[in-house]
């Protein structure tokens, strides 16, 4: 009898979630193939065997949330000399190194509507990221039309199936209960960095606002708040970078890596746009829609959540004019753009009105002073205030 564990996903995160198994007790597997798609705080991973043998036990169901370490498989009839190498993330995949199938690749399960997996009338077709999506709308695959090629169920194939079960709900007398779930994947991850920020860091926040009435182009609202951002870093290094407590030692950074703090259904995922400092306007402007859509998908790979110096939250685009927005330690600042704002300003020889951006600049002050934030604060203004 042999047992994998599992493994360490390259995020430092003590647990992950079981979104799907892709084998049942009693199977035979071969080294490399698809074992198992887990959940980890913002991207779905999926684990390759690293034996050949036989399934005997699987020591969690989906949805059940596993320890990094803790017992997942046990293979009997391991072959000999089939050890397992070490389990890392790809450089170009949301997925683990191996033989397997990335994030885009279309994942098979048997069973039917109703059915458990001993039932295998029909097959079930679909990406991992529409697994995640269903199981977090809670919706069984086996009962989706698929129409996408060789019988695959599409992400628009759930979006009907699910619009469809709605509108049949509304014909049905509504209840209201009360419910109490558990907290996981990026929601959970949250609450884990949150509690390392109340605990670790001494939190402060500047508050200004950046005249912005002479933009030329009024749509390029992020990637200049990234642009100005970068700015800010050059201005003042000590915000674009860590603090090490234990050594009491800060690092800052010359690479420029934006965390950008993107509001989805599932909770808040944080990918990163890198090299900022590096791009041009137009640069910047491809690569947070890249990521954006990424985000959305739940596409975004593990690495591309890693990593980051600084972080940008744009609250603002929902409701809220300042605020007091959180890093997570070991970065030491994060700032934060409000709800555009038309204020009334004062100008030589009368009142105008002018387009604001209300900004919220939270820092480490263990190891960031004020005067540093404030400055950094200005080459921000300065730079949002440049007609393009």
């Amino acid at each position: 009898m042999t047992t994998f564990n599992l493994p360490d996903l390259g995020e430092g995160l003590p647990e992950a979630e079981i979104v799907a198994w892709h084998v049942a007790e009693g199977d035979s597997i071969k080294t490399d193939d698809p074992l198992v798609s887990v959940e980890t705080a913002k991207a779905v991973v999926e684990v390759p065997s690293p034996y050949s043998g036989i399934i005997s036990k699987l020591h969690a169901a989906a949805g059940d949330i596993v320890a990094t370490g803790a017992p997942l498989v046990e293979f009997a009839d391991a072959e000999d000399g089939a050890v397992a190498e070490p389990v890392a993330v790809s450089e170009n995949a949301a997925t683990v190194v191996g033989n397997m199938p990335t994030g885009s690749e279309v994942v098979e399960d048997n069973a039917i509507a109703g059915g458990s997996r001993r039932r295998r009338q029909g097959r079930i077709k679909a990406t991992p990221s529409v697994r995640t999506e269903a199981k977090r709308l809670g919706v069984d695959l086996a009962e989706v039309p698929a129409t996408g090629k060789n019988g695959q169920i599409t992400a628009a194939d759930l979006r009907r199936y699910r619009s469809s079960a709605s509108r049949a709900k509304l014909a049905r007398p509504a209840t209201i209960a009360a419910r109490s779930e558990t907290l996981r994947g990026p929601r959970r991850a949250m609450a884990q960095s949150m509690a390392a920020h109340r605990d670790e860091v001494a939190l402060c926040t500047l508050f200004d606002d950046a005249d912005i009435n002479e933009w030329l182009n009024k749509r390029d609202f992020t990637a200049r708040i990234l642009r100005a951002t970068a700015a800010g870093c050059a201005a003042e290094p000590g915000l674009n970078g860590f603090f090490n407590a234990e050594s009491m030692s800060r690092q800052t950074e010359a690479r420029v890596d934006i965390a950008m703090a993107v509001d989805t259904e599932d909770g808040l995922i944080v990918p990163v746009v890198r090299n900022v400092a590096e791009m041009s306007l137009e640069q910047i402007r491809d690569a947070v829609a890249a990521v954006k859509q990424a985000t959305l998908d739940r596409s975004i790979a593990p690495q591309d959540m890693l990593n980051y110096t600084i972080t940008v939250s744009n609250f603002g685009m929902l409701a809220g004019r300042y605020a007091t927005p959180l890093m997570v330690p070991p970065t030491v600042a994060i700032l934060g753009t409000g709800k555009l704002q038309h204020d009334v300003v004062a100008v030589m020889g009368g009142i105008e009105v002018h387009r604001r951006i209300p900004l919220s600049l939270s820092f480490d002050h263990r190891c960031v002073t004020g005067g540093e934030a404030a400055r950094f604060l200005a080459a921000v203004i300065n730079d949002l205030e440049k007609p393009q």
